[in-house]
């Protein structure tokens, strides 16, 4: 999986507006065509790519059933989060979680994260596929696909 998202990093928006030959290929995944956001898009693109069951969706909260979740608000719910699984972090303004990216490298404080659809500044509304360092405290949930234990 780390494989897969890790190749991805450097692709940029080309014309802006998420669009672009490998934003489009993204979004296609999910069925949606140039131009909607691309963050989940991003992930189930790679996910399929792996060949991991996980949703076909561009829609962030399709990501975090409770199944799935293995951390939440700040707890622990199975296991220590692990590369490959996904995090979303919550928009108060939209009320749910609304931007999605792969944990990387998992620590006491902060997080490694590789994430489509941001920048420098971790925008979700970005123009490429980035590794970021994020405070721990941001991530509002985590899932996992892999099914590791």
């Amino acid at each position: 999986m780390r494989q897969i998202y890790s190749s991805q990093i450097g692709i940029v928006e080309q014309g802006g507006a998420n669009r672009g030959k490998e934003v489009n290929e993204y979004l296609t995944s999910t069925g949606l065509g140039p131009g909607y956001p691309w963050c989940a898009a991003f992930v189930s693109w790679c996910y399929q790519q792996a060949q991991v069951d996980a949703p076909h969706s561009a829609w962030v909260p399709a990501y975090f059933t409770i199944s799935r979740i293995v951390y939440l608000r700040g707890k622990f719910q199975r296991k220590e989060p692990e590369a490959g699984d996904v995090f979303s972090i919550w928009y108060s303004h939209l009320g749910r979680p609304a931007h999605i990216g792969f944990v990387d490298r998992w620590g006491e404080n902060w997080i490694i994260t590789v994430e489509g659809n941001t920048n420098e500044g971790g925008s979700r509304e970005g123009i490429g596929v980035f590794k970021k360092r994020r405070l721990r405290r941001q991530v509002y949930a985590v899932s996992d696909f892999i099914g590791r234990k």
